[in-house]
């Protein structure tokens, strides 16, 4: 029997054709497959055996009706994710998808706004997974807080004060706090920071980095030089150009998204980077690699 054969033939094969040409009972055959109940070492190898040879892949969905199961797990991404954040997402899905199939579990996904839950909460009430991961943690998380009243097993991408909630995420804080001592350290002591949307907790940690290098430094930190929620480039620029007009040293940024565009605000104002003023970035995607500052040198 050719691959293709076994799989046709894999596709037919029930478990009670095996219990009859096994002369076994359905339950046994059952048990054998899940591992679960008492059953002969014998009788297990007898079974295995038979279904290596025929290639017997159980039927998804019965299986998860007999164990109320629906063996898909849940991806929620945030529907507002910008093409800096893309790269960032799309990694945390491949290695999700590679762990649940590892476990024969498949991945569903769907997209939440701050302030609109419906696609999850349409998923749950059709019962259409068995757990759910989400990719990013907000201070009025709305998308954990409906999980949790709702019993559904869920994890978390980033950092939320509920400890109940298993939560996975880099040390965004202190990342940030050794970049902000560094820049301090090199003598650089007027820092401006560009942050975003401070509801999101990643950005929330970010700032708080930035205030503790600060702090650890007995230095003072200009209040009027710290930008937040800087979640447009009308915004961006406004800041920019009160920056420019204090002098500072260098313009922090919380995310390469910010960033992109202070230094394409700088180009268009003829500022060179670092001469006329330093940038740093406590993000690190792709997405700032081409890009030399030295080439904006006007000569």
């Amino acid at each position: 029997m050719d691959d293709g054969d076994k799989i046709r033939a894999s596709k037919n094969i029930t478990i009670g054709d095996i219990a009859e040409e096994l002369g076994l009972s359905k339950s046994t055959i059952s048990r054998a497959i899940s591992g679960k109940g008492r059953i002969s070492e014998a009788t297990m190898l007898k079974v295995k055996e038979y279904i290596r040879v025929h290639n017997y892949k159980p039927n998804v969905i019965a299986k998860g009706l007999a164990q109320s199961k629906t063996y898909n797990i849940g991806v929620i991404l945030p529907a507002d994710a910008n093409l800096i954040e893309i790269p960032f997402f799309q990694s945390c899905l491949m290695g999700i998808c590679e762990e649940t199939a590892i476990q024969d579990y498949d991945v569903v996904v769907t997209t939440v706004k701050e302030d609109d839950i419906t696609f999850l909460k349409r998923l749950i009430h059709n019962q259409k997974v068995d757990g759910v991961i989400l990719t990013r943690s907000l201070v009025n998380d709305a998308p954990a807080k409906y999980l949790k009243e709702n019993d559904i097993p869920f994890v978390v991408i980033g950092s939320c004060e509920d400890n109940d909630i298993v939560q996975i995420d880099n040390n965004h804080l202190e990342g940030c706090r050794e970049l902000t001592s560094i820049l301090l350290m090199s003598g650089n002591h007027s820092l401006a920071l560009l942050a975003g949307n401070q509801n999101h907790i990643v950005n929330r940690n970010r700032y708080a980095g930035f205030v503790k290098a600060f702090h650890d430094s007995k230095l003072s930190m200009d209040n009027s030089m710290v930008f937040l929620d800087m979640n447009n480039n009308v915004l961006i620029d406004r800041a920019v150009n009160q920056i420019m007009e204090r002098h500072i040293d260098c313009i922090v940024c919380s995310d390469d998204l910010i960033c992109s565009r202070v230094l394409a605000k700088l180009n268009e104002d003829n500022y060179s980077v670092p001469e006329d003023i330093k940038v740093a970035s406590f993000y690190n995607n792709a997405h700032l690699e081409s890009y030399n500052p030295l080439s904006h040198h006007l000569v």
